[in-house]
């Protein structure tokens, strides 16, 4: 069976009206995918970097929604993630 798991940089403080959020960079999503695998001797079939706008807004799911929202009239925040399949 194909699965897979994300290992999304964490939000470290919200965006605001005057203020950017955030955020753990790439190479903590990197060490915890590492760590996962490590520990649970994870039999790798592909890793890869996801591009998706949108995943920290309220009206989305995060990684594994299917509808991520994007608009002209609006500001899109794009986020990075790992995705490991296995």
């Amino acid at each position: 069976m194909i699965q897979f798991r994300d290992f999304v940089p964490k939000m470290l403080s919200a965006p605001g009206v005057f203020k950017a959020g955030e955020y753990e960079s790439m190479e903590a999503a990197l060490a915890a995918a590492n760590s996962w695998i490590k520990e649970y001797d994870i039999q790798i079939i592909n890793v890869e970097t996801v591009v998706l706008p949108n995943i920290w807004s309220r009206y989305e799911e995060g990684t594994t929604d299917v509808a991520l929202g994007t608009s002209g009239e609006m500001p899109s925040h794009w986020h990075q993630f790992v995705r490991v399949w296995y």
